[in-house]
């Protein structure tokens, strides 16, 4: 531990705030990034959890960081924040082929496994993506045939 990260006083938070705030704004963290964890902050500050939480408080009242689920906390700005979960960059990509007719009305979706091998994602992930356009009524569902484009002709 350098002299950089010794905190003194009472109140600890402000003080790892500050230096987080510091750091951010150096752009040693830059937007997007995910911050260290907790537990690393933990044990470069010397103190418990709770102080570290409290810190994270406070940058995220100030709209320096957000948390996102299961992705931890990151800086603010950046794509990773618009859309933090996977399916909405899924729905996000065919939104956009849609709306610049590479998937033209009538015209199939690509296949669960093929938008899984594409994205990296689990089935899951990709049927989420597809319930979120099927309720845009940007697609839908022929059942036994598969999902396709919405046609002007096709009512909800």
């Amino acid at each position: 531990m350098d002299e950089s990260t010794v905190l003194v006083g009472w109140r600890v938070f402000p003080q790892i705030a500050a230096k987080l705030r510091q750091r951010i704004a150096s752009g040693q963290y830059p937007a997007g990034v995910t911050l260290p964890s907790e537990g690393e902050l933990c044990r470069e500050f010397r103190v418990a959890r709770n102080t570290v939480r409290k810190a994270f408080a406070e940058l995220e009242r100030e709209g320096l960081v957000v948390t996102i689920p299961s992705r931890g906390r990151l800086v603010a700005g950046g794509d990773a924040q618009a859309e933090p979960y996977h399916y909405q960059l899924i729905a996000r990509d065919l939104r956009e082929r849609i709306s610049r007719g590479d998937l033209r009305p009538g015209t199939a979706i690509p296949s669960e496994n093929d938008l899984r091998e594409q994205f990296g994602a689990s089935r899951n992930t990709v049927r989420q993506a597809l319930v979120v356009l099927e309720r845009e009524g940007l697609i839908v569902v022929k059942h036994g045939k598969g999902r396709f484009v919405r046609g002007a002709d096709q009512d909800g």
